[in-house]
């Protein structure tokens, strides 16, 4: 079985500070030209409005060619196009692995900064 190296890198551009109104994301990976083991298709928040100060999860629907027996996620969180913060983490601390080829959906729970407004999101590819 091959170990295959998930390294994603999810730009949330104004993850913190959404309009209303705007409901997508861009999601870009590390290496524009690299070739990546995993797809992502949508990102869903399900803490509706988010809260400062409480979890929000982040559902990441994804796909791949072949199957994951693990890596590490890189997600790397931008404000207005500024680096706010980085976190990395074992693919199998995520999700169960191995990930055999398809969709799947990995779930991140994560406690925002006080820093973040109430809005209503839902971020997609």
């Amino acid at each position: 079985m091959e170990k295959l190296s998930f390294v994603a890198l999810f730009f949330f551009s104004s993850l913190f500070l959404l309009l209303p109104s705007s409901h997508s994301t861009n999601v870009k990976y590390c290496d524009k030209k690299g070739n990546y083991a995993v797809k992502v298709n949508a990102v869903k928040i399900s803490l509706d409005p988010v809260v400062s100060g409480k979890p929000a999860t982040f559902n990441i629907s994804a796909s791949t060619g072949r199957r994951i027996s693990g890596g590490k996620l890189v997600i790397d969180v931008s404000y207005f196009g500024l680096h706010v913060h980085t976190e990395t983490h074992e693919l199998n601390e995520e999700i169960p692995c191995p990930i055999d080829a398809g969709n799947f959906v990995l779930s991140h729970t994560r406690t925002l900064p006080g820093f973040t407004p109430p809005v209503s999101s839902t971020i997609q590819d």
